[in-house]
């Protein structure tokens, strides 16, 4: 890469002090939020950071000031970008997931005992007899944590801070879920996906501390 395209990158970080001065609610966690609702596109460096272009700016100014000042959903304002960035490149829909127990079991890399009990404690449950991703997600990650001495039955306290959040979450979004008017189930659902992304970064932020006073440091 020559040293004129190495400049004309940005990280998110000097992407988020441009936009400060006129959207001061924006937050690192909210340019990641709109990259997983397709709405911007960053390229990726081969260690994985975000590369950010001045488009990439010019495009989360139009989402903002659309927000901002016409309090629009992002599927509207999705359309509108088109008009005026041209319309992105189109996502391959992902093959739903949907695993018996036996190719749960497998996937995950877990035993039948690891999975009884994430069902027992309520970690994780079937529905119509099949697993889902977050379903995959959970057994993977709770047979990542066997490893390091921990079972499920160590992990309640993980699923009540869990539960805890999604309450904050279900009480941030009751209010327009009553106003009933409409697009307002759309409305909610775009709030909740954006405070679960905050408090998941919030948790983790909390947890890494809490670590580093565990080590002295």
């Amino acid at each position: 890469m020559s040293s004129q395209a190495a400049r004309s990158h940005m990280s998110i970080g000097e992407v988020l002090a441009l936009l400060q001065g006129e959207f001061p609610d924006v937050t690192i966690s909210k340019i990641r939020f709109l990259e997983g609702e397709g709405l911007i596109e960053p390229e990726r460096s081969p260690s994985g950071y975000r590369k950010f272009t001045h488009l990439h700016v010019e495009q989360l100014r139009f989402i903002l000031t659309e927000q901002r000042d016409h309090y629009l959903p992002l599927r509207v304002i999705k359309d509108k970008m088109a008009e005026s960035f041209g319309r992105p490149r189109p996502v391959q829909d992902k093959q739903e997931i949907k695993l018996s127990r036996a190719e749960l079991i497998e996937a995950a890399g877990i035993d039948e005992e690891t999975l009884d009990e994430l069902e027992d404690y309520g970690l994780l449950a079937a529905v119509a007899r099949r697993y889902d991703e977050e379903a995959l997600k959970v057994a993977r990650t709770v047979g990542a944590l066997a490893r390091f001495g921990l079972r499920a039955r160590h992990l309640r306290a993980v699923k009540a801070a869990a539960e805890r959040e999604c309450g904050l979450v279900e009480q941030s979004v009751a209010p327009i879920l009553k106003r009933r008017a409409p697009g307002a189930i759309g409305e909610a659902d775009e709030m909740a996906r954006e405070l679960s992304t905050l408090l998941l970064d919030l948790h983790a932020s909390l947890v890494r501390t809490g670590v580093r006073s565990v080590l002295g440091r």
